[in-house]
């Protein structure tokens, strides 16, 4: 008669391919190579995670920096009467602007320093695609290009590139919500 009892619990390691524990050392992987390249690994990966909170960190306070230099520049304007003339008004929202690409920007090191999804990073890099673009619209002058021809180009540039950011954005959220479900 066959002996049809379960084996005890070393029997069991010894039948299992995918313990790994127990599985010899390959001999195209020794375990001092193998130990060594994870040091590596390890000190390379917490060398790019040092650099993107450093970048994180400069960010911050370039953002810092740039709100208190708005905030001086309107004070400064208020009691000259600058602030009532349009152009200046439009330095403002470029500056406000400019911060809100920082602020972006940030996000996305935060975003990598994270290790979030692609999803969210993409979206967080169109988003700062499109405030970039609504930017260069906003400060936009044909008197700053030597010829008609040459502000045409460029309005034409950026309308090219604000919709395909549009539309970027929109697969973005269409096909992105069918894929989270």
């Amino acid at each position: 008669m066959a002996d049809t009892s379960a084996p005890d619990a070393d029997d069991a390691s010894a039948l299992d391919p995918t313990d790994k524990a127990s599985a010899p050392d390959s001999p195209d992987e020794p375990a001092a190579a193998r130990t060594s390249g994870n040091r590596v690994f390890d000190a390379t990966n917490r060398f790019i995670q040092g650099v993107e909170m450093a970048a994180a960190a400069l960010f911050a306070l370039l953002f810092g920096i740039g709100v208190v230099d708005l905030a001086i520049q309107i004070a400064e304007s208020v009691p000259t009467g600058a602030i009532t003339d349009p152009n200046t008004v439009i330095g403002f929202i470029e500056t406000g602007l400019l911060l809100l690409i920082i602020v972006e920007v940030y996000e996305t090191v935060v975003a990598y320093i994270e290790q979030s999804d692609t999803r969210r990073i993409v979206r967080l890099v169109i988003y700062t695609g499109v405030i970039a673009m609504v930017r260069k619209v906003i400060i936009y002058r044909t008197s700053e290009y030597n010829s008609a021809d040459g502000a045409l180009f460029a309005a034409v540039s950026y309308t090219i590139i604000i919709l395909g950011l549009v539309a970027l954005l929109y697969v973005e959220r269409s096909v992105g919500s069918s894929l989270a479900e």
